[in-house]
This record gives C-alpha cells, sequence and structure tokens, in this order.
C-alpha cells in the first residue's frame, strides 16, 4: 500500500461564530485567543512542502469557520495554483452574495456545510447560536447560486438519530453531491456529550448501506466508520462499492489534520501531535513520525488484533484512543465478534492512481475536452476507477467518443455502478 496523503484536513484557525457542543477542536467564539495561528507566509510554505508528499491531494481548509480568516481567499488560491483539490468545510453562516463569489474565484472546487438537524430550534440548540440554522440555509443558497458543488454534513447524536432518514432526504432535494454522515468522537468539547450506543452505531452504518444508491447524483458516505467497509462485505462480497470507497481507519496513513497552530496529529479526533510544522517539513514528520509508521504496519490489541476485517477495517483509533489511551486498542462502538481459530483475513487492496494519464482499457475512444476536465475534478484516488468505468461503458455502448453525456449514462447504469458524481 502506498502511504502517499490522500486527505489533509486544515483547521486553518481555531476562530469560530459558532458555539458548538460537539466542537472536537474546542474553537474560540468569535474574539477567542488566535494569536498562535500560522501567519499567510507560514501557510505558503507548508503547501509548498505538501506538495513533496502529494501535489494532487485533496486539502480541506476548515476551523473553527475559516471565513472568519482575513487570507483565507490568499491561501486557497496558492493551493489550488499548486495543484491541490481544495475545498472548504464551513457552517455557511458567513457566505453572502460577494464571499460565494470569492469561494469561486479562489480555486475552491467544492463546500461542505454542517446541517444537525431540520428543526431549527434544535440545530440551534446544538450549534449554541440563535438563528444560526436560517443562516446557513441561506449560505447553501448563495453558494448554489455562483454554481459551486457543495455537500452537506451531519453528525449523528442521540437526538438526531432518528431524523437522519429526512435529512439525507432533505439535502438530496436541496442539491448537495454529497451527504456525509460523521460519528461522533467524544474529544474537544463533545468529551461531555453522550455518544449514540454501539447497537445504534451499528444499525446505522447498515440503513446506510441500504440506501446509499437510491439517491440519483447524490453519493452518500458515513465518515470516522472503518465499519461501513465490513458491513458492505457483510452484505454483499462483490457490492461495487468495495472497489471504489476506500476503507479502514484512515488516520496516519493517507490522511491527517493540521491544527491552527501548525501541530500535526494522524486525524481531527486524535489530539496527540506528531510534529510541529514550525519545527520541521511537513515531509519529514509525515514519512518519520513513529505513530504514523505504526498506523500503517499496525499491531493492533484485543480484539482487532484477532479480527478477520483488520484490514478491511480495523476499527477507529480514535475512537480506542479515547476510550482507553491506546491508539491500538480495541474499538469500543464495534459489535462484531471475530470468528474463532483459523480464519482467512480479508482484504480488499485498493490500487491508486495519481493522474489519469494511465493506460486507457480502450485506445481508439477519445475524451472531449469537458468531460475530461470534469475528470480532473474528481478526487485523484477515484479518477482511475471512474475513468476505467466511463470507458468500458462507452465501448459496450460502441461510442468512440466519450462525453458529459456518456459520464451521465455511465453513473446511471446500475451495472457500472460508478463511484462519482455528476
Amino acid at each position: 500500500m502506498a502511504f502517499e496523503t490522500y486527505i489533509i484536513s486544515w483547521n486553518i484557525t481555531k476562530r469560530c461564530n459558532l458555539r458548538c457542543a460537539h466542537c472536537y477542536l474546542d474553537a474560540s467564539y468569535l474574539t477567542g485567543d488566535v494569536t498562535d495561528e500560522l501567519s499567510t507566509v507560514e501557510c505558503f510554505r507548508v503547501i509548498d512542502q505538501m506538495t513533496q508528499v502529494n501535489p494532487n491531494a485533496v486539502l480541506i481548509l476548515t476551523g473553527g469557520e475559516p471565513l472568519l480568516r482575513k487570507d483565507i481567499f490568499e491561501i486557497s488560491r496558492y493551493a489550488s495554483d499548486k495543484g491541490f483539490m481544495t475545498v472548504l468545510g464551513t457552517n455557511g453562516i458567513p457566505i453572502t452574495e460577494s464571499v460565494a463569489r470569492k469561494i469561486k474565484e479562489s480555486g475552491i472546487k467544492g463546500v461542505g456545510v454542517s446541517l444537525d438537524s431540520l428543526n431549527s430550534q434544535k440545530h440551534d440548540s446544538f450549534r449554541g447560536i440563535k438563528g444560526a440554522w436560517d443562516n446557513t440555509i441561506n449560505g447553501i443558497e448563495e453558494i448554489k447560486r455562483v454554481g459551486i458543488e457543495f455537500q452537506i454534513q451531519t453528525t449523528v447524536t442521540k437526538e438526531n438519530y432518528d431524523e437522519i432518514p429526512l435529512i439525507i432526504d432533505f439535502a438530496y432535494k436541496t442539491g448537495a453531491r454529497v451527504f456525509n454522515l460523521f460519528f461522533l468522537v467524544c474529544t474537544g468539547r463533545g468529551e461531555e456529550l453522550t455518544d449514540i450506543s454501539a447497537e445504534q452505531y451499528e444499525d446505522m452504518l447498515s440503513y446506510v448501506y441500504k440506501i446509499h444508491d437510491n439517491f440519483k447524483g447524490m453519493m452518500i458516505r458515513p465518515k470516522c466508520a472503518p465499519h461501513f467497509k465490513r458491513v458492505a462485505y457483510q452484505f454483499d462480497k462483490d457490492s461495487p462499492l468495495l472497489n471504489g470507497y476506500i476503507g479502514g481507519c484512515r488516520a496516519g496513513t493517507n490522511y491527517c489534520r493540521i491544527t491552527p497552530e501548525g501541530n500535526v496529529t494522524p486525524c481531527p479526533y486524535m489530539p496527540d501531535s506528531v510534529g510541529n510544522v514550525r519545527d520541521k517539513s511537513f515531509v519529514d514528520i509525515w514519512w518519520n513520525s513513529d505513530m504514523f509508521k505504526n498506523l500503517r504496519q499496525p499491531e493492533y490489541h484485543g480484539k482487532c488484533q484477532e479480527c478477520e476485517y483488520k484490514l478491511l477495517c480495523g476499527g477507529c483509533r480514535a475512537r480506542a484512543s479515547a476510550s482507553s489511551n491506546d491508539y491500538m486498542g480495541d474499538d469500543p462502538w464495534c459489535l462484531y465478534e471475530p470468528e474463532k481459530g483459523e480464519k482467512k483475513i480479508i482484504n480488499l487492496e485498493t490500487v491508486v492512481k495519481y493522474g489519469i494519464e494511465d493506460e486507457s482499457d480502450t485506445e481508439d475512444i477519445v475524451w472531449t475536452d469537458e468531460a475530461l476536465k470534469f475528470l480532473k475534478n474528481i478526487p485523484f484516488f477515484a479518477r482511475t476507477i471512474a475513468k476505467k468505468g466511463v470507458e468500458k461503458h462507452a465501448k459496450e455502448m460502441g461510442y468512440k467518443t466519450i462525453t458529459m453525456e456518456t459520464m451521465k449514462e455511465a453513473r446511471e447504469k446500475r451495472a457500472g455502478k460508478m463511484r462519482f458524481k455528476i
């Protein structure tokens, strides 16, 4: 397996305009102390270093609320020009018409907006500010007007558990391209929250698998839920979802987080720093951190080590760390009991290629510039799968040219079931 960065989540600021009950960063409300944040020049230097690991990675600029940083558009433009697929994680509240235009002009490819309930009072209570729901919806509408793709992100809690199907339907009707369902890891301010039960966790993952392909044009994915690939395998060993969905816990293997002050951690929910970009190069931290090396060649403890799905799933390392202070320990939210005695260790290798220059399955097929441009907007780790799937469809249909319409057909054809969005 290659261990280049697929995704980097960067808490670009600790400053926020909300007081969310589950905030893993324990962000400062508006006037909080932000004097230790990386400067614009420091951010540029870190981006340069990131390109030495993988210039095609997805770079998530989040917070706090990233739009409260005055230089956010300078940073996003710099990252986009370097080749990163730059996206913005926001609560949507600061997005006005002019801000939406700036987001688009700065090279940001997509915006993730957090929404926790369709009941405005429940959402506002969870987010800690009255009027948050209305302002978030207004922000989504401004994003839509300028033509930027957006995704809706919801954290599952005991309070909104029964509402998740309705929120998914709302996201679809609103025009979201992706719906991400996050599962709470009790860190930061969220440490005081009561999580859903392990049974609810398992049931929700099963529900997501059953409906994941029911919303034409919108991808549905659970996050912070490595068990999902095990659940998918149990439903259907030949599920197309297993071919294009990166499973297991990615913390420290193909994913990491950078804090506002420059600390690098395996993921946002694992607060232990493996190095600071002010003291070391990001390249050095990524390749030489002992903790990252351990996560890439894991020796789990307890049930996870005995499980036949340890390569496919491996459990959430953040939950293991939060519950037992052992990031190689058991994931307490996993109900699965490993088979007894000798067993086959289940693994499905996902082949990752960074570009789209690899040889086509069919040499006499030509891509239009529009279709090729869209293909380049698919995250690099899904491009090869998407490309080959579209070419297979074109060959079956006798097409010599791949257009945007061909890509839409390929996605809609259940036999192909492409893992990308149009």
